[in-house]
């Protein structure tokens, strides 16, 4: 599993029900990221990934 940032608990966790989603980037074109929920709070992370 990918690891991302929750603001509420403030620490790195291990990202629950990940799902790969496209979001708009710069110029028109497509950026990757990650999304899914805090295992302890249950709060919506987020984290921008690489272009392929």
């Amino acid at each position: 599993m990918a690891e991302a940032y929750c603001v509420k608990c403030k620490a790195k966790k291990e990202v629950q029900n990940a799902k790969e989603v496209e979001m708009k980037g710069k110029g028109g074109g497509k950026r990757r990221a990650l999304t899914g929920t805090c295992p302890d709070c249950g709060t919506k992370m987020f984290k921008i990934l690489p272009n392929k």
